[in-house]
């Protein structure tokens, strides 16, 4: 099973970005994304963002991950 995560953009630099997951920084390639900027929200499969969701999208994909892997 492939699982991608959520990511909060803090900062975008020549086709690599900076994303908070939840409250993990990591480094992620951008190069597939157009017009990414600070406060958008990505879904990052395998070091490379892959679509750019809205920050709904993001609280519901966190609230899924919590209930499969049974966080509180």
């Amino acid at each position: 099973m492939c699982v991608g995560m959520s990511g909060k953009v803090v900062k975008v630099n020549k086709g690599t970005a900076v994303i908070d997951a939840s409250g993990a920084k990591r480094e992620v390639s951008v190069q597939l994304l157009d017009e990414l900027e600070p406060g958008d929200f990505v879904m990052v499969h395998a070091g490379v963002a892959i679509a750019k969701i809205t920050d709904d999208d993001a609280d519901e994909t966190d609230a899924l991950m919590d209930d499969i892997f049974g966080e509180d």
